[in-house]
């Protein structure tokens, strides 16, 4: 651990380690597999990047990183180089000559990592190259990130990586370690299995992100709700969006540009120019918004981004999780918001059953949504409930919006009975199915023409739940389609149907409890991070007035070296970094030694140009 650490301090300019990443490297380094499951920002990357080092120091070659993502390649290797470490990428930016010109490196020894995507692994060439550095006994470990891409069970399944077996199939005794910011216990099974990791030591970090918000609000105007949240809360600073369609991707994007907000869309069916320009707009600038599908987020590293935000439904937990995650990563608070309502339910149910996947596969998926669903109708803490479905026990936090107002809570059993029985009327009278709005317009007593035409006035149950709001009904809609007392025929225009749940209900056995709703949302004063656009980040926000004046300058000069580099910004240091120097005001070289996340390559590189730049200001 003494070289462990040196190489922490040398290389990277960290003074300690933090949670499990001790126990994990040193595991690493005396050649032990591992599977480690750390939350986003947790410091994954070093538990393999150190023993990478130290195993290389001791004669034992490179490592190969697989790595789902072109664009996290690129910013981990060049924030690798930046600190001094030799590592390089294997993937389809580069040129036959350039590719070529990375092989030779890593058959010369020259590489301490090496990143390629799963695809490319499993080719035979790439086995090649693998099998001529086991032979000479110059692979020191193989490292799987992202190991949750693994399981089918998981939420960003690829069936590339079940071929990542053969490292343990082809080269035994070389160190494997699978790492992940997000699994539950089936989809942790599936990575040991798939992985051949049964006899690795599993690390399991705690899966709490305590300077991440959680609030689910009712959905009602969704756009709207999302302008308030942003212009309260997070008006000028960087955060994601996440929508379920393209179409709807592009409406919020040109929305919040229209409210004077620097938003950008992100989609499958962008051209691969624009979603790469758009994606390096965001990681490398400030305040950018990023309005996106779930083809956006894996493998983002930039740390300040202050919120993120979900406008439909994710279809688990986990997405969830990993989509929110992205989130303050540098550990400052910042929000996971989420808008959720009755068409999320109908239409993810819909989706599943949609799907031509086996029933025991739609099963599963069916749990898992209602394990969300849970969530999102939970009058407790949300934390709580968020961390038991990975395991894990907790108090409440005082953190999520259920803690810091918690919410009414009104027995909708009446009313859920008599939605139940107006369905089971409406069916036996005609014969047909209906969907939410007609069933509801026969319990509140609303004449339309569609209620005339059937007769449905005539049914016993017209007009008895006219006291009922039509926001209380849609609510007890939704926890009734989320418990399964309800079901959604998603191949007949959403109509409802009665099931074997159904009974409980309409006996009176099973009490149905529900969130009051709120016409509009609480307002909230915005959490003091810095100034609005433009703005002073949350980590500067304590320096005095030199002291912001000497970060500004500081933060001017980076943006000029990273644009010269083509990388984005806190890959040359983080605004920690920076405000740690603003702070200390050093005199000297020395004295800039000291400061968290500068290595001896980073000083050497950049420590005269800092000091020039605190000297001008002087």
């Amino acid at each position: 651990m003494t070289t462990a650490l040196s190489l922490l301090k040398d290389v990277f300019g960290y003074g300690a380690f933090r949670g499990a990443q001790a126990d994990i490297v040193q595991h690493v380094i005396a050649g032990g597999d591992a599977l480690v499951l750390m939350p986003t920002g947790g410091g994954k990357s070093l538990c393999y990047q150190i023993p990478a080092l130290a195993r290389q120091d001791s004669g034992q070659g490179t490592a190969i990183v697989v790595s789902p993502l072109i664009a996290l390649m690129h910013d981990q290797v060049g924030a690798l180089h930046e600190a001094g470490v030799q590592a390089a990428f294997l993937n389809s930016t580069l040129s036959g000559e350039e590719a070529n010109a990375v092989e030779r490196r890593l058959l010369r020894g020259e590489l301490t990592l090496l990143y390629a995507a799963p695809e490319r692994v499993a080719t035979p060439r790439f086995l090649a190259l693998l099998d001529t550095l086991h032979q000479k006994r110059q692979l020191s470990l193989f490292a799987i990130d992202e190991a949750h891409c693994v399981s089918q069970w998981g939420h960003d399944f690829r069936p590339e990586y079940r071929a990542l077996a053969v490292f343990h199939e082809r080269y035994p005794g070389v160190p494997r370690i699978a790492l992940t910011a997000t699994a539950d216990a089936t989809t942790r099974a599936d990575i040991v299995q798939h992985l051949q990791l049964e006899e690795a030591r599993q690390f399991v970090s705690s899966f709490d992100r305590p300077n991440i918000r959680y609030t689910i609000a009712e959905k009602k105007d969704a756009t709207l709700q999302l302008l308030r949240f942003i212009e309260r809360e997070h008006a000028g600073e960087a955060g994601i969006v996440y929508c379920q369609s393209r179409k709807r991707v592009e409406e919020i994007a040109e929305t919040l540009c229209r409210e004077g907000m620097d938003a950008l869309p992100y989609h499958a069916g962008l051209d691969t120019e624009v979603r790469q320009r758009h994606q390096d707009r965001f990681l490398r600038e400030d305040g950018v918004v990023m309005t996106a599908t779930i083809a956006f987020g894996m493998g983002i590293d930039k740390p300040d981004v202050r919120f993120v935000a979900h406008l439909d439904l994710p279809k688990n937990i986990e997405g969830y999780y990993q989509e929110t995650g992205r989130a303050g990563r540098d550990g400052l608070p910042s929000d996971a918001w989420m808008a959720y309502g009755l068409q999320d339910v109908v239409n993810q149910r819909r989706m599943i059953d949609e799907s031509p996947a086996a029933e025991e596969f739609k099963q599963v998926l069916r749990g898992k949504l209602d394990a969300l669903l849970a969530l999102a109708e939970a009058t407790d803490c949300r934390r709580v409930r968020l961390l038991s479905y990975f395991g894990e026990a907790s108090e409440p936090c005082g953190n999520c919006d259920n803690c810091l107002q918690p919410p009414a809570v009104w027995d909708g059993t009446e009313a859920a009975r008599m939605l139940l029985s107006t369905i089971y009327r409406v069916q036996q009278a005609s014969g047909l199915h209906f969907g939410t709005g007609h069933i509801m317009d026969i319990l509140r007593g609303k004449l339309t023409d569609k209620v005339t035409q059937f007769r449905h006035d005539k049914l016993s149950t017209f007009g008895i739940g006219a006291h009922f709001s039509e926001q209380q009904l849609r609510g007890v809609l939704r926890q009734l389609i989320a418990t399964g007392a309800l079901a959604v025929d998603a191949s007949a225009f959403s109509t409802l149907h009665l099931t074997d749940g159904s009974r409980a209900v309409l006996k009176g056995e099973q009490q149905v409890l529900l969130r009051e709703s709120i016409n509009q949302p609480a307002g909230r004063a915005r959490r003091e991070r810095g100034t609005r656009s433009g703005a002073t980040p949350a980590v500067a926000a304590a320096l005095d007035s030199p002291g912001q004046q000497r970060f500004a300058a500081l933060k001017a000069w980076r943006a000029e070296i990273a644009r010269s580099h083509n990388l984005p910004a806190y890959v040359i240091f983080h605004d920690a970094t920076l405000a740690a120097i603003a702070a200390m005001d050093p005199r000297s070289l020395r004295e800039l030694e000291g400061v968290s996340g500068i290595g001896a390559k980073k000083l050497e590189t950049y420590g005269p140009q800092v000091m020039d730049v605190l000297q001008a200001m002087a």
